[in-house]
């Protein structure tokens, strides 16, 4: 460990040097001795201050946080000494994790334990891997101190934010209501699934009266459906470019990855499979179709660490990827964005490799920017030009989204907050009509 001094160290020998120039003697002399003196007790100083492996060092954060909410990271040091010590650390946390101080100064009682703590608000998804504490360890004077690097390995994985939860609870609790038989309030059907016969109640439709039990009974029977179960949903995530323009301040993938979750959330809690493929130029994650209570933790976990990638995403290589791995009948989910170029000259052509044998709904999010300036009335060239541009980027959009519909995909164009509600309204459709 190296030796630093401290500022103490440094105000003692600035009062030697002031007290000297009023005693009466050799200046130079004197200086000379009493700097020997105090370079000497420095010495001992630092001689005296206990090594690292007298100290044990602890580092305690959250094995997982969320994009964008608090967390709390404690410092733990153990002093295994007869006397107590003034310890200083510095750790390494990366900038975007946003902490109050990555640095502690605590006094550890003998044979004791001392802890710090400081807050994490991260600002950008990924793995942060952290691996060294920097200690340095005051001798008993405080003049100076022992310094060096201690290695205590952590991981810390920051998710992206789950802000539909809300929304995706509320829809399950809905379709539950609905596979019970009762009415919702948009009147979506209950299912195409055989349940059960039971007598006719007020509430039931007429169509549904079976009337071969009717007369076998002489009483009127009804049959009961519920929403098919063990359907598959396969999400696929484009990662490529188009998806790292920023909408409402985050990239377009962020709002995909919302909407994947929450679609996730749903399908797999009301009995589905659900899965996801995420691609650029290559296919970068794969979570098979399950229907497992841990499933939003996979696809989370699969997700968290993708960056959009400055290269055209290959439809074709992920859609041949998809159907030859998963050939069941699915509902695939392509979130993307609806761009003329990337759609006209990738997606649509790879296309008829899906829709023949799956049901597609393609989904993207539009930046409400462009529908506020395609809107104003122009104070100026400036936001002249801004609204030609705004006009014609929205006229294009809608002969995207007309063009992907003729090809018979379901097409969702949501503003940010709303693409994952929109999604998990459209697969709930699906599910109820018994589309699949």
């Amino acid at each position: 460990m190296s030796p630093v001094p401290t500022a103490r160290l440094a105000l003692l020998v600035l009062v030697v040097a002031v007290v000297l120039v009023f005693v009466p003697g050799e200046l130079s002399f004197g200086l000379l001795a009493v700097n020997g003196a105090v370079l000497g007790v420095a010495a001992l100083d630092w001689a005296l201050a206990p090594g690292q492996s007298r100290l044990r060092i602890e580092r305690r954060f959250p094995a997982v946080l969320a994009l964008g909410v608090e967390g709390r990271i404690t410092w733990v040091v153990h002093n295994t000494t007869a006397r107590s010590v003034t310890v200083r650390v510095a750790d390494e946390l990366a900038p975007s994790l946003r902490a109050s101080t990555r640095r502690a100064r605590l006094r550890v009682p003998a044979r004791g334990r001392t802890e710090a703590t400081a807050t994490l608000l991260p600002a950008r998804r990924g793995r942060f891997d952290i691996e060294e504490i920097t200690v340095r360890i005051q001798g008993p004077l405080g003049l100076m101190a022992r310094q060096g690097t201690r290695r205590v390995p952590g991981v810390l994985r920051v998710y992206p934010p789950f802000k539909s939860r809300d929304e995706a609870e509320l829809r399950i609790n809905k379709a539950r209501i609905l596979e019970v038989g009762l009415r919702s309030a948009r009147g979506l059907g209950g299912g195409t699934e055989f349940e059960q016969l039971r007598d006719y109640g007020p509430d039931d439709e007429f169509r549904r009266i079976d009337w071969a039990a009717t007369a076998r009974t002489g009483k009127a029977i009804v049959r009961t459906y519920r929403a098919e179960r063990n359907q598959t949903v396969l999400i696929l995530l484009d990662n490529g470019r188009v998806m790292a323009a920023r909408v409402d301040d985050v990239p377009r993938v962020e709002h995909a990855m919302d909407a994947a979750m929450m679609l996730t959330t749903v399908a797999t809690r009301l009995g589905d499979r659900c899965g996801l493929v995420a691609f650029d130029s290559d296919v970068r994650a794969v979570v098979p179709p399950a229907r497992r209570r841990e499933q939003l933790s996979r696809v989370t976990e699969a997700m968290y660490t993708l960056e959009p990638q400055l290269i055209e995403s290959d439809y074709a290589g992920a859609f041949s990827f998809a159907v030859s791995r998963f050939r069941k009948r699915a509902l695939l989910v392509i979130l993307t964005d609806l761009v003329e170029q990337a759609v006209g000259e990738s997606l649509l052509p790879a296309l008829p490799l899906i829709v023949r044998s799956h049901l597609v709904v393609v989904a993207g999010v539009r930046d409400p920017d462009v529908e506020r300036w395609a809107g104003e009335v122009p104070d100026g060239p400036e936001a002249a030009y801004r609204k030609a541009a705004a006009v014609a980027a929205l006229d294009e959009r809608s002969r995207t989204v007309a063009r992907l519909r003729g090809f018979g995909a379901t097409v969702i164009d949501a503003a940010p907050g709303d693409l994952a509600p929109r999604l998990a309204d459209t697969y709930l459709k699906v599910k109820a009509t018994g589309r699949l």
